[in-house]
């Protein structure tokens, strides 16, 4: 019997994760910044919300289906971007990619991640988005959007919340460095963890393989995250930089990151397809708004002029179902997915999908809801 048979809930998957990875790794997954306040209180700011049930409705058949960025796909969540996946499983972004696909939802792939865009479109024959961090290269930029024209990659998503690299405490503490380069201080808990180590050493090395041919750090060099990011991410980056990109990529666009009414609307008026409304997992600034509670007054702004994406937290159906109400588009989940891989790769990664679409799916009907579109601010109080 595999141990994802005795999975019931995504807390189930991270108490594996945690037991599978080095001390640094896990962490890494599991921290944010500064105090973290942001990273649990992304989750409980659902709990402020009740749900409002109706009853005696024929539920019989449910849809869960919705579209997102110029896509159908089959229940409203999807899969986040990430960074350096093959750090916690050593099939990474190829196992994430065909899960998602599997199950019939988007698949986002990072600047950051440690596959390229044409491998990731190689084997995921499902929707596909690719994620931008804007670099101090310009030319690097046009290089990633006529690269996902030719990969055949269905949106683009430009994150924005990361002007500068939070300060996340956890990352020094247990040493986490990109590539992994254990340590005196760490040595002890990658050696806790042989199979880990027996599978990175025997699978191709761990590299940013988008900017290994333009970064130095990409490649051999070994660097903290926080310092990759501080010295390869423009600062500079203003909103004329973001309608450029708009306009040069042509189809469905995501900016991620807002959290802010009057940011929602700049992103509108330049011609941003889609909002994902995030926090970034709790990772940059703590003690921001969750993406829950900036949820409701960005929608109040642009509801009904592009799709809204709820970006962190989700642990549960009722938490999807209370996004919906509040007016998202759909969700995005990071950390649930990152613990279904490294508890059991792409089947880990399935049964975290498979336990929140059926989370959602038995949640509608008990809520009374038939589709998505049903869904509204009366069924939350």
């Amino acid at each position: 019997m595999s141990k994802l048979d005795k999975v019931y809930n995504i807390e189930d998957l991270r108490k594996i994760a945690r037991r599978k990875l080095p001390a640094p790794l896990f962490n890494y997954i599991d921290g944010g910044a500064d105090d973290e306040t942001n990273v649990h209180g992304n989750t409980h700011a659902f709990d402020a919300v009740k749900l409002v049930p109706e009853y005696l409705v024929d539920i019989t058949e449910i849809d869960l289906s919705t579209t997102v960025l110029g896509r159908k796909i089959s229940m409203p969540l999807f899969i986040a971007p990430t960074g350096m996946t093959r750090l916690f499983h050593h099939d990474g972004e190829t196992a994430v990619s065909k899960a998602a696909a599997a199950a019939g939802t988007y698949y986002s792939l990072s600047t950051v991640g440690a596959t390229s865009i044409e491998d990731v479109s190689a084997v995921c024959a499902g929707p596909k988005c690719f994620q931008i961090y804007v670099m101090k290269d310009r030319g690097l930029m046009r290089e990633f959007i006529q690269r996902c024209k030719d990969a055949k990659f269905d949106s683009l998503a430009l994150t924005v919340d990361v002007p500068v690299a939070g300060y996340r405490e956890r990352e020094l503490r247990y040493g986490f460095q990109l590539p992994p380069k254990p340590t005196l201080a760490s040595l002890v808990q990658f050696a806790f963890r042989p199979g880990w180590v027996y599978k990175h050493l025997t699978h191709p090395p761990v590299l940013l393989a988008n900017v290994v041919h333009k970064i130095a750090q990409g490649s051999s060099k070994s660097t903290s995250l926080m310092e990759y990011i501080a010295d390869q991410f423009d600062p500079s980056v203003t909103w004329d930089d973001m309608e450029w990109m708009i306009a040069e990529w042509g189809g469905p666009f995501a900016i991620k990151g807002i959290l802010s009414p009057a940011d929602a609307r700049k992103a509108v008026d330049i011609g941003a397809s889609a909002l994902m409304v995030s926090n970034h997992g709790g990772r940059q600034l703590d003690g921001a708004l969750s993406a829950f509670e900036a949820l409701g007054p960005i929608v109040d702004e642009v509801g009904g002029e592009c799709e809204i994406i709820c970006d962190g937290g989700i642990r549960r159906g009722t938490h999807v179902l209370k996004a919906l109400a509040r007016g998202a588009t759909a969700c995005s989940i990071g950390r649930p997915y990152l613990f279904g891989l490294a508890a059991g790769g792409q089947a880990g990664v399935a049964k975290a999908l498979e336990l929140l679409r059926a989370e959602i799916e038995r949640d509608m009907g008990l809520l009374g809801c038939r589709s998505i579109s049903e869904i509204s601010r009366k069924h939350i109080a």
